[in-house]
């Protein structure tokens, strides 16, 4: 039987009503499938921040090296500013544990209400690759004259030749792997002079490695438009962190629910965790109904035992997903169903046993 270590951090909102689900889901494919876990849960995040003045101690980063994998539910919460948050927790994880891909699957399940007219799932199923280490979230920039008709805000984005290469290569590489035929890339270069073309270039020069691969390349404000006509274009996309970050966003909402989407940070070399965490944050506005759709965090387990070499038990995972999704099951709210958080993830797990 294979033991894996797992860092649990509910974090915020939600989080804490949607990782029960996701262990629960883990435990059952684990049964099935013949493995174990140790699920060390941490208080990491805003309640934590109220009463010390950190998100984490000083010591998590060290803490979090000794795991297989973490599993997280959710950062931010009103009363911390978010840059506050994210800087104190999320951001800090990404980047000391070099987790520089973040990997959103963008598909369309059946039996989900999909936005987009006339769209069935053979439509909408594809990847998006974004950056997750440098680009323009970076901590180069500063203000000047606060609080005066004179202040300044001055941000700036890094773009290394080490850093753009190695993420395009895992967006070639990840399409080679998936037997699909296409990276497109997003871009700006005609309205930021410096590092998209620089981007453009670096694209155009990994390319040239892939020659059964075609490509595509569009700029960012069109790439959302195509992504809402024209799903069924896509088979990889590649951003930068700002990009990538938008548009792994608008791809699960337009195949259905943001709440489904679920997210893994990954540092390809396994030196290090990985993490794993759905895409719809703290959601504030629900936090403490019980009706959160616990299928993003569920799905995030999947994208873990995936990552962790299990492959069979995460396909598994999306199978019972997709069964309940499709089937009678129990839906929450935003599937337009009246279940709750504990109903819909009772039945997925069912579905697996």
């Amino acid at each position: 039987m294979s033991k894996l270590k797992i860092a649990v951090i509910p974090g915020d909102g939600i989080g804490w009503e949607v990782v029960p689900e996701g262990i629960k889901v883990l435990e059952a494919v684990g049964a099935k499938y013949d493995l174990d876990y140790e699920f060390i849960e941490y208080d990491w995040g805003c309640e934590r921040y109220h009463k010390t003045g950190k998100l984490m101690p000083d010591d998590g980063i060290e803490t979090l090296k000794d795991f297989d994998s973490i599993f997280l539910g959710a950062c931010g919460y009103p009363g911390v500013p978010d840059h506050v948050s994210l800087w104190g927790l999320l951001i800090p994880i990404r980047r000391e544990m070099k987790q520089y891909v973040n990997l959103r699957p963008v598909r369309m399940l059946k039996g989900m209400p999909c936005p987009l007219s006339n769209r069935s799932p053979e439509d909408i199923n594809f990847w998006v690759v974004r950056e997750n280490n440098e680009g323009e979230y970076s901590e180069i920039g500063g203000r000047l004259h606060r609080g005066t008709e004179y202040e300044v805000a001055v941000q700036e984005s890094v773009f290394t030749k080490f850093g753009t290469d190695r993420i395009l290569r895992y967006a070639f590489d990840l399409c080679e792997k998936i037997g699909r035929k296409k990276v497109t890339s997003a871009t700006k270069s005609n309205g930021i002079i410096h590092t998209m073309p620089y981007w453009d270039e670096r694209f155009a020069a990994i390319s040239e490695e892939y020659p059964s691969l075609d490509t595509d390349q569009y700029h960012i404000d069109i790439l959302t438009a195509n992504f809402v006509l024209h799903p069924d274009w896509f088979d990889v996309v590649v951003g930068s962190n700002l990009f990538g970050d938008i548009l792994s966003d608008l791809g699960p909402a337009i195949a259905g629910s943001i709440a489904i989407a679920p997210s893994a940070n990954i540092n390809p070399d396994g030196d290090l965790p990985s993490m794993f965490e759905p895409v719809h944050g703290s959601a504030p506005d629900i936090a403490g109904k019980g009706i959160a759709n616990p299928i993003g965090q569920i799905w995030s387990g999947s994208m873990m035992l995936e990552h962790l070499g299990y492959s069979e038990a995460a396909d598994e995972i999306v199978r019972a997903i997709e069964e309940v999704v499709s089937g009678g099951g129990p839906k929450t709210p935003d599937l337009g169903g009246q279940a709750n958080t504990k109903d819909l993830g009772d039945a997925i797990a069912e579905a697996i046993r």
